[in-house]
């Protein structure tokens, strides 16, 4: 694609730009992490000579030309994003988990304790 919009690029030039961008280091560009391209090309974060400063300054870029092959790849790469969810809902989900299996264990040892107590008065001794 950056060869059709006429900003080509080696493979350690493309893995580049995308480190510069990728703030969850899976390796690829989010929606989110695409959007922050044109961000800093706004607040002059970019150097223009470099690929995302090139992608960054153009204005439009024509589907006929460039094709859509890539929007499969995007879409997927979405779905993935969104099923997997944020490592903080993974963080906070598990310590609710962790303050759920707790306050069970706990409430269980009460209720042992209470069995035990109530059949005492009955002399079983369990």
């Amino acid at each position: 694609m950056m060869e059709k919009l006429q900003a080509p690029q080696t493979h350690l030039g493309l893995k580049a730009m995308i480190k510069e961008v990728d703030e969850d280091d899976d390796g690829a560009i989010s929606f989110r992490e695409f959007l922050i391209i044109f961000r800093k090309a706004a607040a002059g974060e970019l150097d223009l000579e470099t690929g995302l400063g090139q992608l960054a300054t153009l204005t439009e870029v024509d589907v006929d030309e460039v094709g859509v092959g890539g929007a499969k790849t995007f879409f997927e790469a979405k779905i993935a994003e969104v099923s997997k969810g944020s490592k903080f809902e993974d963080e906070i989900r598990e310590e609710q988990e962790e303050k759920k299996r707790n306050r069970d264990e706990a409430e269980k040892k009460c209720k042992v304790q209470a069995f035990r107590e109530r059949s005492a008065l009955f002399g079983t001794g369990s």
